[in-house]
């Protein structure tokens, strides 16, 4: 790409993120929609989301195109602008995006992308539905993790369950 290109941010129509994406790179433009996985309560639901609703961000030089290539794109709405002005998005701020939402998308999902060993959890749905746990690890390969349930006489059991049946405690 051109020295003189940058990242801009580039609005969406509601919903139509993936599908203003796919126009976006048939034009030939580099595109960056960041996405995360998510553990839906609906198992119909979808299990990605953009992590920006409503944008995504392309790298061109509007020296040499002009922002009206954005602003007419099918499913679009048009560059973020700031006094009329498309605003450029630091290359550094995308990166710590891309980092950001590789490490979501490694930890099974932002709902679980900050659990840590010993955290509480509620577990939602099979057997043992409602009850609380301590998140004890991610299950590497799998969208799983291990849950330790505390058992009578103080026994904890390990169990491995879905990460879209655990969610964190919350604390009051």
């Amino acid at each position: 790409m051109d020295k003189r290109s940058q990242w801009y941010a580039l609005r969406s129509k509601p919903n139509r993120e993936e599908a203003l994406w796919r126009e976006v790179g048939a034009r030939g433009h580099e595109a960056f929609y960041p996405r995360v996985q998510v553990q839906p309560v609906n198992p119909r639901a979808r299990t990605v989301r953009p992590y920006f609703p409503g944008y995504m961000f392309v790298r061109t030089s509007l020296a040499e195109l002009g922002p009206s290539v954005f602003a007419w794109l099918p499913f679009g709405q048009g560059l973020v602008c700031y006094g009329g002005e498309p605003a450029a998005v630091p290359e550094a701020l995308i990166m710590a995006i891309q980092r950001r939402v590789d490490e979501i998308n490694t930890a099974g999902g932002e709902q679980l992308a900050r659990l840590e060993r010993g955290d509480a959890v509620t577990i939602h749905g099979g057997r043992f539905d409602g009850r609380q746990a301590i998140f004890d690890m991610r299950i590497g390969g799998s969208e799983r993790v291990r849950v330790l349930l505390e058992l009578l006489q103080s026994r904890q059991m390990k169990l491995d369950l879905p990460a879209g049946q655990i969610e964190p405690t919350k604390r009051h």
